[in-house]
């Protein structure tokens, strides 16, 4: 594809007419600058981007935001929405880890009070939270255990001692999608998940120690408890190998389904079914399952950062939630659709919802800032009320290893005073902020559309990764 294929509706949105391609319901918008979208043209996300505008019963336009890359199926940063109850809904435009998110906590401590201990906080951090492919947590639960957790999310671990029933105000969907069936979930998806509560993972999931460098709107700073140089804690992970095996199952399912519903696609990845019928409410009630597991993970793992905290400055001494939100989810919303509100379902592929006065959290990559923003009514009229979720890769993990040396970063990062925690060079040197996109112009594009507001920026400290 090349840029001579977009119209340019203004500087930051473009457009992939509807008859670009004979297939297509829909026409297709992203939200970038030239460069940005330019970067965007040297992977196969637009391309991706296309085959999502052909899905049975999309609506009004499919969206790019500013972070895309390649993902599978449909594009990492894409948003789109299908007609409610007989639209597609498609595992693979959810994507394999459920509910991967964000997470920030607050604490009353400015960056000066913690520079002497930050050595010892990261250590301590690192000891509480186990990271890695495959690790085990601290908890093994049993099958009614994990079915409660399934069900409860959040709530459950708090119910159990791992946190506060305040931390649950301050998380989408309070920290529990409703409709989740642990019956839809396979024994080998529950198997994998059974130990794995509390874990990080590896990849581009981290917990990282951050202090405020700028405020944008101390007014709406205020609202939230942030102020200039205080010190923040971010985590992010997901449902790990849990959600993963989640997806596996269910695009096996899909696959074999769709000759059934008459559905054809462009692209086998994209494989789903009507959310109305036998498989797409058993995939959305295991879904579920998977949001609330990945919301329980956070949930356990703010109570291991709690207690590694309170090691270094004392049992009085608190974090509090920010708030929290998920990046890959289907979720069932009112919107604005040919000038009438419709009942669609929305699905966001590393996209994040962006409704007005919510939090948004938008994650650098290592070693670069990070953003909190708040959603505004213009998300709700222009991209279904959904936001970016990072800064976007535009370099594979390969490339960035043969780029990059882990220890070399490691000491650049520590030079530069962040103390580094990782359980790899390989895995250091893969997250390498050379290998995403300047996060800078990302969320500048989020602010100028005027999808969500600038809030406050944040500048990494510490960053622990599996």
């Amino acid at each position: 594809m090349r840029i001579e294929d977009f119209n340019k509706i203004s500087d930051l949105v473009w457009e992939i007419p509807k008859s670009f391609r004979k297939d297509m319901k829909v026409s297709a918008r992203v939200f970038a600058s030239e460069k940005i979208l330019k970067e965007s043209l040297r992977d196969a996300s637009m391309n991706q981007l296309v085959n999502t505008a052909t899905l049975p019963g999309v609506q009004k336009y499919v969206l790019a935001m500013p972070d895309v890359h390649e993902g599978y199926g449909a594009p990492i940063g894409g948003v789109f929405a299908t007609q409610y109850p007989d639209g597609l809904i498609s595992p693979g435009a959810v994507g394999y880890d459920i509910n991967c998110g964000i997470r920030i906590l607050k604490s009353d401590k400015s960056f000066d009070e913690v520079k002497p201990e930050l050595e010892k906080l990261a250590d301590a951090i690192n000891k509480e939270v186990p990271s890695g492919v495959g690790r085990s947590g601290r908890l093994k639960l049993n099958d009614k255990e994990l079915d409660e957790v399934l069900s409860k999310g959040a709530r459950k671990i708090v119910e159990d001692g791992y946190g506060e029933p305040e931390d649950l105000k301050f998380i989408e969907s309070q920290g529990e999608l409703e409709g989740a069936d642990a019956s839809k979930v396979s024994f080998r998806a529950k198997d994998r998940g059974r130990d794995q509560l509390g874990t990080m993972g590896a990849g581009n999931h981290f917990v990282e120690v951050a202090r405020i460098d700028e405020l944008f709107d101390e007014g709406a700073a205020k609202t939230l408890g942030l102020f200039k140089n205080q010190t923040l804690v971010q985590i992010h992970t997901g449902s790990r190998g849990f959600g993963h095996q989640i997806a596996t199952d269910y695009i096996k399912i899909m696959l074999r389904v769709m000759p059934k519903y008459g559905i054809i696609l462009p692209d086998r990845e994209l494989a789903g079914s009507p959310f109305d019928s036998k498989e797409g409410q058993d995939y959305f009630k295991a879904m579920s399952c998977g949001a609330n597991f990945a919301w329980a993970n956070r949930q356990l793992i703010t109570w291991e950062v709690r207690k590694a905290w309170q090691a270094i400055f004392g049992k009085k001494e608190d974090l509090r939630v920010v708030y929290d939100i998920a990046h890959n989810l289907a979720k069932i919303e009112d919107h604005q659709v040919d000038g009438r509100v419709k009942k669609v379902i929305v699905h966001r592929k590393g996209a994040t919802r962006a409704f007005p006065g919510q939090p948004v959290l938008i994650p650098g990559s290592m070693g670069t800032s990070s953003y909190i923003l708040i959603g505004r009514q213009k998300a709700m009229e222009q991209s279904f009320g959904s936001s970016c979720h990072g800064a976007g890769r535009i370099m594979s993990r390969h490339a960035a290893l043969r780029q990059v040396r882990g220890g070399e970063l490691k000491k650049e990062l520590e030079a530069r005073g962040i103390a580094i925690r990782s359980g790899s060079w390989k895995g250091l040197a893969e997250e390498s902020p050379v290998a995403y996109k300047d996060i800078e112009a990302v969320v500048d594009v989020v602010s100028q559309i005027g999808i969500a507001k600038k809030v406050a920026r944040l500048k990494p400290i510490a960053v622990i990764k599996g």
